[in-house]
C-alpha cells in the first residue's frame, strides 16, 4: 500500500512539473531528457548538451563541440563510492559508537549522567563547527589536503581519548573528534559535486547518505558488541584504527578533484562572502531546512525508540534490536529504490513525492497513537512507523543533490551548511520527545510537526523549482535556436531520444 501511495504521488509530482510542454519534440522535451543545471554536459553551453545535428555536405568534424564542461562525468566505480562511504561514516560512529558504554564511563570517570552526555552534545556542536569551516576551507585549499589533515587530527584525539582520566579532557577532546570528523561527511559530498553533474550527483549520494541514515541506527549495536571484549575505551581505539586506515587509504587513492583554477580565494571575508549568499539565496536555504526537519525527524526516532519499545511496550533488548533493524532496513531500502529513481527522475520529484508520502504516514502514526492506549496498538503503529521511515531514505540523498547541482562553484560551503543545518536540527528537535514524556504519542507528535514543517518549505520550493525550470526553458530554446543559425539544422528527435 506505501509503496503504491509513494509511487502515485511520484507520478502526479511528474505529471505536474511538466505541465506546458508539448508532446512533439521540442526544447522542452530535450529538457526533461537531460537538462538539469550542468546534467550530462558534454557541450559548452552550462546544463545544455551538445545539440545533434542533421548531416551537412560540408560538415566538418572540427566543428563540433570537444571542451567537457566541468564537472566531468566520471565512471562510478565501487571503490570510490566505498571510499567516499567509509569517510561519511566517520560522523556518525563518531557520535554513536559509545552510546551503550554512558554508564561504564560514568563509573570509570567518577562522573554524572549529565556530564558524559554534555560529551555528546561536544561532538555535535564539533560536527556542526568542523563542517562550516573546513567545507569554506576546501573550497579555497581543495578537497584532498584538508581531509588528509583532519584525519590525522581525528587519529590522534581518538588515542588521546583511550588513555583520559577526566570528564573535562573527555569533553574537550570529543569536539576536537567532532571537529574532524566531519571532514569525511561535508568533503565527500565535495566531491561528488566536482567530479559528477545533475543526475550523477543523485545516483553518488544516495549511496552516501544510506550510511549517514543507516549508521546512527546501528553504531550503538556494535559499540554493545565492542563492550565485550573490553572497556569502553577499546571503542575509541576502533576509532583511532579506523581512522588510521581511511588516511593510508586516501592518501593513497583519493585525487584532489578541484583544481587550482576553480577554488576560490583564500580568507575569511572570502569564506564569509560565499556563506552570506547561501544564506541568503531561498532556493538553497528552503532546501537546507527540508532535509534539516527530516534529519530531526530521524533523531526523534533514534532518540525516542528505546523508552518506547522497552517501557512503552515492554519489549527485551534483543525483541528490540529486531524492531531498530527493521528501521534500518526501512531507510536502506528507500535510499536504493532513489538511487535507482534518480537516473530517470529528478530529485526535486523525487523530494515532492517523499515528503508528501511521509506526511500522510506521520499523520495517520499521529492518530494511531493519539487513538489507543500507552503500551498498546504495536502492530498498529509499526505499519506506519517503518515505512515513514524509509521516506527518510528519498529525502536525505535527494535533498543535498539538489543543493549541490546549483551550487557548483562553492560546493564545500554548500555541502558543510547542508551538514551542519541537519545536525543542529536535529541535536535541537530530539530531545522534545523526551520532554514531552518519552511515549510513543510524544515521539509521533514530534514527527508530525516536523514532516509537516518540511511539507510547507516544500510548497513554497515547488514555486522556486518551476521559476528555474521555465528559465532553463527559456535558455535551452535560445541556445537551440543560436546553434541551429550557426551550424544549420536541428535534428532535436533525434538529441531528444539519443541521450
Amino acid at each position: 500500500m506505501c509503496q503504491h501511495l509513494f509511487l502515485t504521488v511520484l507520478a502526479r509530482a511528474g505529471a505536474s512539473h511538466t505541465a506546458g510542454c508539448p508532446r512533439s519534440p521540442t526544447p522542452c522535451d530535450l529538457l526533461h531528457h537531460h537538462i538539469d543545471v550542468g546534467s550530462r554536459n558534454r557541450g559548452g553551453v552550462r546544463g545544455v548538451g551538445p545539440v545533434v545535428r542533421s548531416p551537412a555536405p560540408n560538415a566538418s568534424p572540427a566543428s563540433e563541440p570537444t571542451a567537457p564542461a566541468v564537472p566531468i562525468q566520471e565512471r562510478l566505480g565501487f571503490g570510490f563510492v566505498l571510499l567516499l562511504s567509509a569517510l561519511v561514516a566517520v560522523g556518525p560512529l563518531t557520535i554513536d559508537l559509545y552510546l551503550a558504554a554512558f554508564p561504564q564511563i560514568v563509573t570509570d570517570l567518577r562522573t554524572t549522567q549529565a556530564s558524559v552526555q554534555l560529551t555528546m552534545t561536544a561532538t555535535l556542536a564539533g560536527l556542526a563547527v568542523g563542517q562550516i569551516v573546513i567545507g569554506s576551507l576546501s573550497d579555497s585549499y581543495g578537497r584532498r589536503r584538508p581531509m588528509l589533515i583532519a584525519l590525522v587530527v581525528y587519529v590522534l584525539a581518538s588515542v588521546a581519548i583511550i588513555g583520559v582520566q577526566s570528564i573535562e579532557l573527555l569533553t574537550v577532546l570529543r569536539v576536537v573528534q567532532g571537529i574532524t570528523g566531519s571532514a569525511g561527511m561535508v568533503l565527500a559530498l565535495a566531491v561528488v559535486r566536482d567530479r559528477f553533474g545533475g543526475m550523477g550527483i543523485g545516483t553518488v549520494i544516495s549511496r552516501l547518505m544510506l550510511v549517514v541514515g543507516v549508521a546512527p541506527i546501528l553504531a550503538p549495536t556494535l559499540g554493545a558488541q565492542i563492550l565485550h571484549f573490553g572497556s569502553w575505551r577499546m571503542m575509541f581505539a576502533v576509532l583511532a584504527v579506523f581512522g588510521l586506515v581511511l588516511f593510508a587509504v586516501a592518501a593513497i587513492f583519493l585525487k584532489e578533484s578541484l583544481p587550482p583554477e576553480r577554488r576560490r580565494s583564500a580568507g575569511v571575508g572570502a569564506a564569509l562572502v560565499s556563506y552570506r549568499s547561501l544564506l541568503t539565496d531561498w532556493s538553497f536555504i528552503g532546501a537546507v531546512l527540508m532535509g534539516a526537519m527530516y534529519m530531526g525527524a530521524l533523531f526523534t526516532y533514534v532518540s525516542s525508540s528505546t523508552f518506547v519499545f522497552q517501557e512503552g511496550f515492554n519489549l527485551t533488548a534483543s525483541e528490540f534490536g529486531y524492531i531498530f533493524g527493521a528501521g534500518a532496513l526501512a531507510v536502506t531500502i528507500g535510499s536504493q529504490i532513489n538511487g535507482a529513481l534518480v537516473r530517470r527522475v529528478r530529485p526535486e520529484r523525487i523530494v515532492t513525492a517523499a515528503i508528501t508520502t511521509g506526511w500522510a504516514l506521520s499523520l495517520a502514526l499521529f492518530v494511531v497513537t493519539l487513538a489507543v492506549a500507552e503500551g498498546e496498538g504495536f502492530w498498529l503503529l509499526l505499519a506506519f512507523l517503518i515505512p515513514t521511515l524509509g521516506t527518510v531514505g528519498f529525502v536525505m540523498p535527494s535533498v543535498p543533490a539538489i543543493v549541490l547541482e546549483h551550487n557548483g562553484h562553492r560546493a564545500g560551503s554548500a555541502a558543510a551548511l547542508n551538514g551542519a543545518m541537519g545536525f543542529v536540527m536535529g541535536a535541537l528537535i530530539s530531545p522534545v520527545s523526551g520532554l514531552l514524556g518519552g511515549t510513543a504519542l510524544a515521539m509521533a507528535t514530534v514527527m508530525f510537526v516536523v514532516i509537516s514543517i518540511a511539507g510547507i518549505l516544500l510548497l513554497a520550493m515547488r514555486r522556486q523549482w518551476r521559476r528555474a525550470e521555465r528559465d532553463r526553458v527559456a535558455a535551452l530554446s535560445a541556445a537551440v535556436s543560436e546553434r541551429a543559425a550557426q551550424e544549420g539544422p536541428v535534428d532535436v528527435e533525434r538529441e531528444a531520444v539519443g541521450r
